[in-house]
C-alpha cells in the first residue's frame, strides 16, 4: 500500500458477546501495527456455527456497539449481517476493498484460525491477496511453525497479546449458571446481557 494510506485492521467474529479478551487484543493489535481503526464484524451466519442457536444479530452489534466504546480507534461494522447467506471473510474483504481501495486492509485472526486456512476457509489465496495477516500470538513463536500451505500466508506478521483467560463459551455458560461475568465482559455488554435476558437457558 502507499505511504500514508489508511491502515485498517478487521476483526471478525461471532461476538456472543464480545468480552474483555476482545478488547485487549485488538488494542494491543492497533498499537503494535499502528493501525487507524479496527472494525470489529460481528458474522450474520458463522461458517463454522451454521448448525448452532446464535443470539440475533441486531443484539450481538449492539454488544458490539458497546465493547467499542472501550477504544476510540474501535469502530462497529454492519457488513456481514447486512449480506444474507453465510458470512465468508473473502466476500467481506472484497466488499472492503470495493469501497476503500487505498486502504491497507489488516486481517486479525487467532494462531487456530491461521493453522487451517488452508482446509477450513473459503478462496484462501484470494484472502491473502486482499488483506495482510496479523496473526495473535499468544504463546510466542510458536505459531510459526504452523504456516498454511496458501502463498503469501509466510508473509504475516505474528503479533504477541495480552493472553485473557475469557471466552465467549464460558461466558455463556457462567450466566446460565448464575455465576457473576462482570470481570470479563466490559460493564456496558453486561447491561445488555442482563437488559435482554441472554444465556439464562
Amino acid at each position: 500500500m502507499a505511504p500514508g494510506s489508511t491502515r485498517i485492521g478487521l476483526l471478525g467474529g461471532t461476538f456472543d458477546p464480545p468480552h474483555v479478551g476482545h478488547v485487549i487484543v485488538a488494542a494491543d493489535v492497533a498499537d503494535a501495527l499502528d493501525l487507524d481503526r479496527v472494525l470489529w464484524i460481528p458474522a450474520a451466519v458463522p461458517p463454522h456455527k451454521q448448525d448452532q442457536s446464535v443470539t440475533g444479530g441486531a443484539v450481538r452489534l449492539e454488544m458490539v456497539e458497546a465493547a467499542c466504546g472501550a477504544d476510540e480507534r474501535f469502530q462497529p461494522s454492519t457488513v456481514e449481517l447486512e449480506r444474507p447467506g453465510v458470512s465468508y471473510t473473502v466476500d467481506t474483504l472484497r466488499w472492503l476493498r470495493d469501497r476503500s481501495p487505498d486502504a491497507d486492509l489488516v486481517l486479525i485472526l487467532g494462531v487456530d484460525q491461521f493453522r487451517t486456512m488452508e482446509t477450513d476457509w473459503k478462496e484462501p489465496e484470494q484472502v491473502l491477496r486482499l488483506a495482510t495477516l496479523a496473526v495473535m500470538d499468544r504463546d510466542g513463536a510458536s505459531a510459526r511453525g504452523a504456516i498454511p500451505n496458501v502463498p503469501g500466508a509466510e508473509e504475516a506478521t505474528f503479533v504477541p497479546v495480552t493472553r485473557v483467560d475469557a471466552s465467549s463459551t464460558r461466558i455463556r455458560q457462567a450466566v446460565s449458571a448464575g455465576v457473576d461475568v462482570s470481570a470479563q465482559v466490559p460493564a456496558a455488554v453486561l447491561a445488555i446481557i442482563e437488559r435482554e435476558g441472554l444465556y439464562r437457558g
